[in-house]
């Protein structure tokens, strides 16, 4: 890290597959740029291409998965570029152990039930589960643990991405990790 580089925060978003954590991402890193500050955004099905291109999801290549996509994040953070984690992680552990790593840690958990994360399914993963094409799904074959203390929860089934994403920022400049809107005052004359 260069002398005049601050370590910058990471924000994880959590949530059940189809919750909106996507959505939500997209609309938080937008707010983040309009103040003025570049965004990281580390997309699992993005890096999966990657790190695991033929993935079969089972508990051993998600804990390597996992590690490898907070692993990176840690570096940009640590280099100064915020990062946005739009990643499931369906065990908890995984995300803790991001929070050990990173000192400037948020998570936000998208809170959306079930049925409807079934009924928007934009990757046609619920369809596999029920067609018995697929036996991996947090929320169903395969556990998902919610955050137990996350910094914030959003209702992705029932709030608007925009409204969740200041809602967001409003927490990163709450902590300090984010500027606020300047307020210019004019002296008096």
């Amino acid at each position: 890290m260069g002398p005049n580089t601050k370590p910058a925060f990471a924000l994880w978003i959590t949530g059940l597959p189809a919750s909106g954590k996507s959505t939500l991402a997209a609309a938080i890193a937008s707010q983040v740029r309009e103040h003025g500050v570049d965004v990281a955004v580390l997309e699992s099905d993005e890096l999966r291409k990657i790190f695991t291109p033929d993935p079969h999801y089972g508990h051993k290549e998600r804990d390597t998965f996992y590690r490898q996509m907070a692993y990176v994040g840690l570096l940009l953070a640590t280099h100064g570029v915020p990062v946005i984690f739009d990643a499931t992680a369906n065990r908890r552990a995984y995300r803790d152990w991001a929070r050990q790593q990173i000192p400037k840690f948020i998570e936000v958990y998208v809170d959306s039930p079930l049925e409807v994360c079934k009924v928007r399914d934009p990757k046609g993963i619920y369809h596999d589960a029920a067609t018995n094409e697929s036996n991996t799904v947090p929320g169903l074959a395969t556990m998902y643990e919610p955050p137990e203390y996350p910094e914030l929860i959003v209702h992705g089934d029932r709030e608007l991405p925009v409204s969740a994403a200041k809602r967001v920022l409003d927490v990163l400049i709450e902590k300090g990790y984010l500027r606020g809107p300047s307020t210019h005052v004019c002296p008096p004359r």
